[in-house]
């Protein structure tokens, strides 16, 4: 037996929605926390299958987990720095935050190769270039890599390209180490800079998070503190895009309006009737909407986490768009899917050409990856008759009740249980 999301198409959207912490910043700031030597409460956490995955890895560790609603409280006062050898280590991409954290505290790490979605490449090339810089020697075998440094000693370290979790890691391997570690080219993406008030919180010494120059001193000693989440962008986006797409009016709260810019500028380009808040979004029913073009890129930039979602959104608006990857060229399994309910898109390397607007139609769809899910979930909300979405589980690693808060705004959606 499997699980399947279901969704009857047609329905309009109405009422607030209330964005969960940054699933981005909560799979760092978790590893990040047993570099303290006292306990640590992170505030804001959602309940997302990744911070079970997590979890299980921390007590693997012998960490001691306690959560009560949004809180999580993480104590490493009897952690064992033991190989990450098990499977779940492979359930997230996030597992590799556990190789700069027990390096930055043990001085070595064993642990598998991690999983989480297909996008194409994602080498981890520049993490191991950032540990050897600190002085750690890595080798790798059966599947995985040990990491081991005598010392580690504070560098200067350029990264080719602006990688999150290059620099969070790194970050996380130089708060122990000897000397000032510099990272040049840093990625400047907001939680990165709620890693770093984490980690600063804890006693360490890092400067410059949301430039393209860090720098953290390092220190001897890292104490327990309390931490709330920064809100999570990609869902306060897809929530955004949603309410383009089909609701009379909608208000999205707790949300950074800043953390979204290139997505609201490029929503109103398209004639979106947006009210933009301190702290929040009103979406109201908007006219015929226009043909774009976007090209994502790293933050300040369009996200990639965004144009899945967008793309749905893209099917309806009149003329031609045009979507370019550059920071996952292979991302673009959705169009396919879309293409099954009726979309008129074509595909080349690194783009896509979408031409609108096209009526949906509801079919079995599969949710290829995390944000496609969220992509399948805009069409299925679009489309006419139901729409069935399979491998759910890309959803839930990243999105907190998804169904609970569609429902409350008026979307017909629900989950059954069917053969394999």
């Amino acid at each position: 037996m499997k699980e399947v999301i279901k969704i009857e198409g047609g329905r309009r959207l109405k009422g607030e929605v209330t964005i969960s912490g940054s699933k981005n910043a909560t799979v760092a700031l978790i590893p990040a926390a047993v570099l303290a030597n006292e306990p640590v409460t992170i505030l804001g956490v959602p309940e997302i299958s990744d911070v079970r995955s997590l979890s299980e890895i921390l007590r693997i560790l012998n960490v001691d987990v306690r959560e009560e609603g949004d809180m999580l409280r993480i104590d490493p006062t009897k952690m064992r720095n033991v190989d990450l050898e098990q499977d779940v280590v492979t359930k997230l991409r996030a597992s590799y935050y556990f190789m700069g954290a027990l390096l930055g505290k043990y001085g070595h790490v064993r642990i598998k190769m991690p999983g989480g979605c297909y996008l194409g490449p994602r080498p981890i090339d520049l993490h191991i270039k950032g540990f050897e810089a600190l002085g750690a020697v890595v080798e790798y075998e059966r599947g995985g890599y040990t990491i081991h440094a005598e010392e580690l000693t504070g560098a200067k370290i350029f990264l080719d390209i602006a990688s999150v979790g290059a620099t969070i890691n790194i970050m996380m391997a130089a708060a122990y180490a000897d000397g000032r570690t510099t990272i040049e080219n840093a990625a400047r993406e907001p939680e990165i800079i709620d890693v770093a008030t984490l980690l600063n919180k804890m006693g360490a010494n890092v400067k410059g998070a949301g430039t393209n120059v860090i720098t953290i001193d390092g220190v001897r000693n890292l104490n327990g503190c309390v931490h709330e989440i920064i809100p999570d962008r990609i869902e306060a986006g897809t929530f955004v895009i949603m309410a383009a797409a089909c609701a009379d009016e909608m208000k999205i709260s707790n949300i950074i309006p800043k953390h979204i810019e290139a997505l609201t500028s490029k929503l109103e380009e398209m004639g979106v009737n947006m009210e933009i808040g301190i702290d929040s979004i009103i979406v109201r029913n908007s006219g015929p909407l226009h043909a774009i073009d976007v090209t994502t890129k790293p933050y300040p930039g369009f996200a990639t986490d965004l144009q899945q979602p967008l793309t749905a959104l893209l099917t309806q608006a009149q003329g031609v768009s045009h979507v370019t990857d550059t920071v996952y060229s292979e991302r673009f399994k959705h169009c396919v899917e879309l293409q099954r309910m009726g979309a008129e898109i074509e595909i080349s390397k690194g783009s896509s050409t979408i031409t609108g607007p096209r009526k949906l139609y509801g079919d079995k769809v599969t949710a290829t990856d995390l944000r496609c899910g969220a992509s399948m979930i805009i069409a299925g909300l679009l489309a006419e008759g139901t729409t069935e979405i399979h491998d759910t589980y890309h959803i839930d690693r990243g999105y907190d009740d998804i169904d609970g808060k569609l429902k409350k705004l008026g979307a017909v959606i629900y989950r059954e249980k069917i053969e394999d």
